[in-house]
């Protein structure tokens, strides 16, 4: 469906400095999108809260703030039309502290974005219990919050009919088009269990005919659950076989690709957040029927936020991430040092209507 309620994009725009560059070199400013594509904004992890539970940084002040959230919805909400976003994703791990404080200020963050652009959340392990009761979540961000809009797909319902576990938009799904490709994103909790996965495959089977991306909280980092604390860092990294929440129900992103991703045709990327001291990393997997999934980390705390700018005539989506703090292109930190893995492209076929 078409994305109506948004600003129509202009035709004209200011090309003298090409600022998206390929030469690596950052600017002070974010090119326009061209006419004829369009751009996806992934929200890392933002758990940077002032004055909360774990940080009083200032002693007498208790207005818990977060000016990392803040930056990277206000550069979103600005530049949706000079971007041409027509999506947000937040890769979870919202709040810091499973407290009302931080989802107070987390909503507000969010209203900045809401009837603007669209946008979905993935529940990560800090917006839930262990146990998997993500209740509060559920309390600002619940699934009567998004039925006004038509982009919002729905989400899934236990067999038995309780909510604090996984239910009411704990996993989403939305639907959006743009420059005549329909696309479907589903928003997966932390570790999904197995009613969870199967909701999924049927979420992706009955659109079929769109082309498909999930984003879920954990997926790459270190593929072994780490035993010390340089584990993090330095242990070999890849799909991750260890998992945070839900017990003994709950899947590791190993599983999850197993049990889901991997069957199905329409999908070609996932997002995932989780892992700071991996912080970004990209692979590409094959999935069962010989397309192509691109699996893609970003989890930058206060040194930027990806976007994804789709070039349908060139089958090519351009991956930059950007810092709004700054007003520059993050091409290097000091756990990631190679460029390649903050600024890269990734093939996909889009030069076809229907699915390859």
């Amino acid at each position: 469906m078409l994305l109506d309620h948004q600003v129509p994009l202009s035709r004209t725009f200011v090309t003298i400095c090409v600022l998206f560059c390929a030469d690596g070199t950052n600017a002070a400013e974010f090119s326009a999108a061209p006419e004829g594509t369009f751009s996806i904004a992934v929200i890392p992890d933002t758990q940077h809260y002032r004055n909360s539970v774990k940080n009083t940084e200032a002693a007498g002040d208790d207005t818990v703030t977060n000016t990392v959230f803040e930056s990277y919805v206000h550069w979103i909400a600005g530049n949706a039309t000079r971007q041409r976003i027509v999506f947000a994703t937040h890769v979870g791990d919202i709040v810091d502290v499973n407290n009302h404080q931080q989802w107070s200020v987390a909503r507000q963050m969010m209203d900045r974005l809401h009837g603007k652009v669209p946008y979905g959340i993935s529940v990560g392990n800090h917006d839930m219990v262990r146990t998997g009761d993500s209740t509060l979540f559920q309390k600002y961000f619940p699934a009567s919050r998004f039925r006004e809009f038509g982009w919002y797909g729905g989400c899934f319902r236990s067999a038995s009919g309780q909510s604090a576990i996984s239910g009411n938009n704990a996993n989403s799904f939305q639907l959006f088009s743009a420059e005549t490709l329909d696309f479907i994103i589903l928003h997966l909790e932390c570790n999904a269990p197995d009613d969870v996965l199967a909701w999924a495959d049927t979420i992706l089977h009955r659109h079929a005919d769109r082309r498909a991306m999930i984003t879920t909280h954990m997926g790459l980092g270190p593929r072994d659950k780490p035993k010390v604390a340089d584990d993090f860092y330095t242990a070999p990294k890849g799909r991750m076989t260890w998992k945070k929440c839900h017990g003994d129900r709950g899947n590791s992103p190993q599983q999850m690709w197993d049990k889901c991703f991997r069957k199905h045709s329409n999908l070609f990327l996932i997002c995932c957040g989780d892992q700071s001291r991996t912080q970004a990393m990209h692979l590409s997997s094959t999935g069962n029927n010989g397309n192509t999934v691109h699996e893609v980390l970003s989890d930058y705390g206060s040194q930027g936020q990806r976007v994804m700018r789709f070039l349908p005539a060139q089958n090519r989506i351009e991956v930059r991430t950007w810092n709004p703090q700054t007003n520059e292109f993050c091409t290097e930190t000091k756990i990631v040092r190679d460029a390649k893995q903050h600024r890269f492209d990734l093939e996909y076929v889009m030069t076809a209507r229907r699915m390859p």
